[in-house]
């Protein structure tokens, strides 16, 4: 899940806000996370989430490699992601995967892209590390407004409301969401379901207004995830690469890169 609370701006027209100009972002590994630190997360968490809890919360943050941390100017986490690293072979090639984990930022702080933009720079650092193996963004998707993430950052990704999933890209989709949450994963939908919600957004924001609702990406988002509300989740695959990401992702990606 990626920003599922915060306005989905594109990327593209993106102008820097007020609330941008007061975050900062850190990026550390999750071990490195204080007491507090986890306390703040989790109050953030649960003020957007039900069906959670702080013992699941640990449970997810300590399979992960990295927190990013966004911080208001007094120092305090008001929003934060997670991500685990995936090394897998594919078609007797190797490729890595960032799973994105948990992700929030706090209401007064709705519209800033300094996490988004935070993110992309990260993925193009991680893709540095090994230039020559693909670099995917693999994420399971429980709302609209991180599904609608992928067109404001991507080309290409899948799935898509225009086109079928290239049988490729669906038999990565399946190998990874299977190896990742086996017995859930129901690969005839492409839908992670699990016998109790790992969390799903509170009522007032899982509501879809009807102009919203009305939208090509948002109608599929809600066609092939109808369980959302109960904790849901479509799986969702995108190459992490300068070629297939629109132009204000891209540059951030190259600067990650370092190029």
């Amino acid at each position: 899940m990626f920003i599922e609370t915060a306005r989905t701006n594109e990327l593209t027209r993106h102008q820097m806000s007020d609330s941008d100009r007061h975050l900062t972002a850190r990026v550390l590994d999750v071990r490195a996370l204080s007491r507090p630190d986890r306390a703040r997360m989790f109050q953030i968490y649960q003020a957007h989430y039900d069906g959670t809890s702080r013992e699941r919360f640990e449970e997810d943050l300590a399979a992960k490699d990295m927190a990013l941390t966004v911080h208001s100017t007094d120092g305090a986490i008001q929003g934060f992601t997670t991500l685990l690293v995936l090394e897998a072979e594919f078609a007797d090639a190797p490729i890595r995967a960032i799973y994105s984990g948990d992700t929030i930022i706090d209401r007064a702080y709705w519209g800033s892209q300094v996490l988004a933009f935070t993110w992309i720079r990260l993925a193009g650092a991680i893709k540095a590390e090994e230039p020559a193996v693909p670099l995917y963004w693999f994420l399971i998707v429980k709302g609209h407004r991180t599904f609608r993430y992928l067109s404001a950052f991507s080309r290409a990704f899948y799935p898509h409301w225009t086109m079928e999933t290239p049988a490729p890209q669906r038999a990565l989709m399946d190998q990874l969401a299977e190896a990742r949450f086996p017995g859930c994963y129901r690969s005839d939908l492409g839908v992670v379901h699990f016998p109790n919600s790992h969390g799903h957004l509170k009522p007032d924001l899982a509501e879809i207004v009807p102009a919203e609702a009305a939208r090509a990406d948002v109608a599929f988002f809600l066609a092939r995830n109808p369980g959302y509300r109960h904790g849901d989740e479509l799986v969702c695959l995108t190459e992490l690469s300068a070629d297939n990401l629109r132009p204000l992702a891209r540059k951030q990606f190259l600067d990650g890169l370092g190029k």
